[in-house]
């Protein structure tokens, strides 16, 4: 998928979560915390492409989410990309190809990003403001690629980055204070995992139960059959996903966040 159906489909599913959370478990999250959470996810839902590196010093390849902050976010994305191709290495078996590029497999698995949502709940946990705010920087920064593509494109990664800080220090200023933040580990665990979703339905597949062997393979990649895949970027995409996860986050924001005016609607609707 592209990245702005990636972010959209993020805060959605953040959002329906918390509808959902709110209707059976009595979660109700305020409009702060709501909105700070569907931002994270958003963003999140495209951190697991920062495993597709380009030309460093050119400023030019890699993901479109690997240029939010420019070529420090670039190097980060080529770092991330070695890495996963060591690991695949380190890992792969006889049946699994051979691979040069790390792109889809180390950041593309379920346990790396439940991991790493456990590993940034515990860190903002245990370090607090600076950790809180550093997390919610790149994620707000990673959010606005997406879901504002084309403008962030055209204004640079300059004014991307300090909308990110802004973003990142008024949210916390916002925040309620003394919660410990576990819920933003959530929130960037469940964006990865909804990023996986997405590249399922397209021709890649994704090998999500890695380091789980099957078939005699540790990175089998898992997904839908090619005759019904999505294309990248194509008609579905563009015009049936991305509208379609826009409607499910506004309806499921508005359900979360103004529950009477739904209910009235509905009753409205039924009368």
């Amino acid at each position: 998928m592209m990245g702005p159906t990636h972010a959209v489909s993020g805060a959605a599913a953040w959002l329906a979560g918390c509808w959902a959370a709110g209707h059976w478990w009595h979660y109700h999250p305020g409009p702060v915390e709501l909105g700070v959470g569907a931002a994270v996810c958003a963003g999140a839902a495209l951190l697991p492409d920062l495993d597709l590196s380009g030309r460093v010093t050119a400023n030019k390849g890699g993901a479109t989410v690997a240029h939010t902050f420019g070529v420090v976010s670039l190097f980060f994305a080529e770092c991330v990309e070695k890495f996963s191709l060591g690991v695949y290495k380190l890992t792969r078996m006889k049946r699994d190809p051979q691979r040069h590029n790390g792109h889809r497999t180390l950041t593309h698995t379920w346990l790396f990003n439940i991991g790493l949502g456990f590993g940034v709940g515990a860190l903002c946990t245990r370090f607090g403001k600076w950790a809180v705010i550093g997390v919610l920087f790149v994620m707000f920064g990673l959010a606005i690629r997406g879901v504002l593509a084309e403008w962030a494109k055209k204004r640079g990664w300059l004014i991307t980055t300090l909308l990110s800080a802004a973003a990142a220090f008024v949210a916390y200023a916002l925040l309620p204070a003394g919660r410990g933040y576990p819920v933003i580990g959530a929130a960037i665990a469940a964006g990865g995992i909804v990023h996986t979703f997405g590249d399922m339905i397209t021709k890649a597949g994704c090998p999500i139960l890695w380091p789980l062997p099957t078939g005699r393979r540790t990175w089998r990649e898992f997904g839908i059959p090619d005759a019904i895949a999505v294309e990248v970027g194509g008609g579905v995409e563009r015009r049936l996903l991305l509208p379609l996860f826009v409607i499910v986050a506004i309806v499921a924001g508005i359900a979360v966040a103004a529950p009477d005016v739904v209910q009235r609607v509905v009753q409205a609707a039924l009368a």
